[in-house]
């Protein structure tokens, strides 16, 4: 939810803002015609109403004296004015409470309608409008070795590590089964990634996988994301695309203290996601698929320090895929390309050879206080008042394009594959994956 004192003080920031995402821009004045209404009918209920208190005042001694028969026949003529005016008022008290009560609603719903405040210095354009910041790593030369590289399908099948025959029989398409040195690889995956988080002062949780509306609208993902999200209809519940949904919502309705802040979460967490709209893209594999594991990083801070914040989060996200030896780049994610809660984002795109380019394997989003104003997260300072935070999330790795990655990139010629000195302590000292 948006600042409604900012949106009423400068709706052209907000304009320009839902024009830079191409989202629709009406809606701002849509919000503001409706909450303008809202609060004229707000405020001509009170001051009925305190018409109507004054009024009863003035009633409440004349019946008294008219039971005692101590009315004149002047009083007992303005008697029955008063009661004439407080019936009329009573009519008008209740329409115009009736009218402030109607449009709350509709003013919620516009104003859930506006996505975050963009940050106007992220680019501007769609998702092919983005700007490279770094490139780290160098592309392998398979020619000059010798040697076409396999994808990773082909690889997962001679190593034993993926299965996607069966998993289709089981489940249908997009899904897999990581099998043998696979599902170990996961594993030590996910170790190496709560080690690091751990190490650098995150909070490690194992946050719920089904969470209720409230916490699935407050981070976001119910407007233009709502058609990835899978429902579970008999139980009012939805299975999370990221772990972000629960750890949101972990701090919903309290109020921290500031001096606490920040406060870091990492969570591991099953993900759930239709791809609808994605027919037809990334059908081999196990890129683009229905279910997956991925390690949340979270962050509830001050605003003033969310910019940081969020460049720490990048940079804890490059440490980590440093460790794993894969060349990648990190891109300034365009305004069009935004989620609704985020106001800037920096995604991580591995380098996948067989596909000669890159691909998203994490991001970090500045949400600044959009999810908190939904969620009804505050924080109080020294003053005893208190504000929405912000909220920041980062991945710090999904496991399916992570490890396409990892066995693309340090395959060899006859299908082995070399494991990154970072991991070979979690597989045991192992230095290579081979063909079963």
């Amino acid at each position: 939810m948006i600042d409604p004192r900012l949106l009423r003080a400068e709706p052209h920031l907000f304009r320009d803002s839902q024009s830079r995402r191409g989202a629709d821009d009406s809606i701002v004045d849509r919000f503001l015609e409706l909450d303008a209404s809202r609060r004229a009918a707000q405020q001509q209920f009170e001051e009925l109403r305190a018409q109507q208190k004054k009024l009863g005042k003035q009633i409440g001694p004349a019946r008294g004296a008219e039971k005692r028969g101590e009315l004149t026949e002047d009083q007992q003529a303005e008697l029955t004015q008063w009661l004439s005016e407080a019936e009329e008022l009573s009519v008008r008290v209740k329409e115009a409470e009736s009218k402030a009560v109607d449009l709350e609603p509709q003013v919620a719903a516009a104003a859930n309608e506006i996505e975050n405040l963009v940050d106007f210095e992220a680019p501007v354009g769609t998702e092919a409008d983005f700007q490279t910041l770094f490139e780290v790593g160098t592309p392998r030369d398979f020619e000059s070795e010798g040697f076409t590289p396999r994808d990773h399908l082909e690889l997962g099948e001679i190593l034993g590590a993926i299965d996607t025959d069966r998993a289709a029989k089981v489940s249908g398409s997009r899904f897999f089964y990581l099998t043998g040195d696979g599902a170990l690889l996961e594993l030590a995956l996910l170790n190496l990634a709560m080690s690091f988080a751990t190490s650098n002062g995150f909070t490690p949780v194992i946050p719920p996988a089904l969470v209720r509306p409230p916490a699935m609208a407050g981070t976001g993902f119910l407007g233009q994301a709502e058609e990835n999200v899978y429902r579970l209809e008999a139980d009012d519940l939805y299975l999370v695309g990221t772990a972000e949904v629960p750890l949101a919502a972990y701090h919903s309705d309290e109020i921290l203290d500031a001096a606490d802040l920040p406060q870091r979460y990492v969570g591991f967490s099953p993900c759930f996601r239709r791809e609808a709209g994605s027919h037809g893209r990334d059908t081999r594999g196990i890129i683009r698929v229905h279910q997956f594991d991925k390690v949340e990083m979270f962050s509830f801070c001050d605003p003033d320090q969310a910019v940081a914040e969020h460049q720490r989060l990048l940079s804890w996200e490059r440490e980590f895929l440093d460790l794993l030896d894969v060349p990648y780049r990190v891109i300034d994610v365009a305004t069009g390309d935004l989620g609704a809660s985020a106001a800037r984002k920096y995604d991580i795109e591995a380098w996948i050879p067989t596909q000669g380019r890159y691909r998203e394997v994490t991001s970090t989003s500045n949400c600044t206080t959009f999810q908190s104003r939904r969620l009804n997260i505050r924080m109080r300072g020294d003053s005893g008042s208190t504000q929405p935070l912000a909220t920041l999330n980062g991945t710090l790795i999904a496991m399916p394009r992570v490890i396409v990655a990892l066995l693309e990139n340090h395959q060899a010629a006859d299908g082995s594959v070399a494991i990154p000195k970072a991991l070979q302590p979690f597989l045991g000292g192992r230095e290579h994956l081979v063909p079963t």
